[in-house]
């Protein structure tokens, strides 16, 4: 996964909700304190030529969503 500068780049439009309730597999995530805790493990890469999915974080939860629907089977439960 890589985080883009801009919105025109990215796969995948990604907002922190605050509570876990909140999260779903289409741009809500929430950040857990264990491993343990987590439905799917992301890795950040330092280059976006190495990442499967690219992502940009946005500042309202209604902002959040797919721009490339073709690698939403990259976050499938």
């Amino acid at each position: 996964m890589y985080i883009v500068e801009y919105e025109s780049q990215c796969d995948l439009k990604v907002y922190f909700v605050e509570y876990e309730s909140q999260a779903n597999k289409d741009g809500l995530w929430y950040v857990v304190k264990y491993e343990s805790q987590a439905d799917k493990k992301i890795y950040f890469v330092d280059y976006e030529s190495q990442a499967d999915l690219k992502i940009y974080i946005v500042d309202y939860s209604s902002q959040a969503g797919w721009k490339n629907k073709k690698k939403q089977h990259l976050l499938k439960f």
